[in-house]
């Protein structure tokens, strides 16, 4: 891979607030030092999405990826003819065929090692449903495409303050406690152990182990997962030569001079990992797909079809990833 070879983009619903976040991010690529990147398709929307927001951005349907990377400086480039009526905030089956033929595409280009890292836009879960997606969702699409488990695609919420992984992701907070294994434990934090030594160059990472209860449960008092499942876990990852500490209180955890003191939070359930990411780096947090073959960023936020076309969907969180997306691939390029 060399280093002009351009990240690929997915469109994202183009209904939602991706076009116009992507085109704001390529119009910033200088003063935020961008590396080259490229979407693939829309480019008729890409190019309304840009007058949404004021700007005159120059639209390029490119024919090769290394014509897509000569251009970029100059001009977006559109890698693939497909393309909708742009329709912001007003979803349509259309749209989502155009999404999910987007991800398809840069997901094949990303394993196909055609570019050197992919960056999706935000989608509409149940509209892809309804065109007969069957995935939860990108995450999990992505794991089936490289070979995986959906076990084996971690979910990491980074910003410039904290990095967090939920253990249990999309199901209800009643299974929590169900769902929570030492097996578990030990699976996701090997898998995020590796990734973040491989992607983002930490030689020993810091894993600080969240509880479940408050307290942590209180010695028993407040609930017995900390005993049966954290605590053996973390004995097994200690064993193995990762630096794992816990079970932590979840209230403290993300205090200022806590986060100082490791490289990621593994949290028991979703809201325990996105709300405090959310709550500190809410314009500018990345959600990366650790455990696969490929690099894979995300802007940490939906399609918020409530705003799109309104031309003040802020863009630091799609600009954030692109970056990353960089930075990763980076990394691997020169381990």
């Amino acid at each position: 891979m060399t280093l002009l070879q351009c990240l690929a983009l997915s469109l994202g619903d183009p209904a939602g607030i991706g076009p116009e976040i992507i085109v704001e991010a390529w119009a910033q690529r200088r003063n935020k030092r961008l590396p080259p990147f490229c979407v693939v398709g829309g480019a008729d929307t890409l190019a309304a999405a840009g007058k949404v927001r004021g700007l005159d951005i120059p639209v390029c349907a490119v024919s090769s990826l290394t014509e897509a990377a000569a251009k970029c400086d100059e001009a977006l480039p559109v890698f693939g003819g497909m393309d909708v009526p742009y329709t912001p905030g007003k979803p349509t089956s259309a749209g989502a065929k155009l999404a999910l033929a987007s991800l398809e595409l840069a997901t094949q280009l990303a394993i196909g090692g055609d570019v050197p890292a992919m960056v999706t836009a935000p989608v509409s879960k149940s509209l892809l449903s309804e065109i007969g997606f069957e995935h939860p969702g990108q995450t999990e699409y992505l794991a089936y495409s490289c070979e995986l488990s959906s076990s084996d695609a971690v979910m990491m919420l980074a910003g410039p303050q904290l990095r967090a992984i939920p253990l249990t992701v999309h199901c209800a907070l009643a299974e929590v406690p169900s769902l929570i294994s030492a097996d578990l434990i030990v699976h996701r934090a090997s898998i995020a152990h590796a990734a973040i030594r491989r992607d983002f160059g930490i030689a020993d990472p810091q894993i600080a182990v969240a509880g479940l209860n408050p307290h942590a449960g209180e010695d028993g008092a407040f609930g017995r997962e900390e005993i049966e499942h954290i605590i053996p876990a973390l004995a097994a990852l200690n064993r193995a030569g990762i630096n794992a500490t816990g079970p932590h209180p979840a209230d403290a955890l993300f205090a200022p001079h806590a986060r100082s003191g490791y490289d990621v939070a593994l949290c028991m359930y979703h809201d325990q990992a996105l709300i405090p990411v959310k709550a500190l780096d809410f314009d500018t947090g990345v959600n990366v797909t650790l455990g696969l073959p490929i690099i894979r960023t995300s802007p940490d936020h939906g399609t918020a079809f409530d705003i799109a076309g309104k031309g003040i969907a802020n863009a630091g969180a799609m600009i954030a990833a692109i970056q990353m997306a960089g930075e990763c691939a980076a990394q691997r390029r020169n381990a």
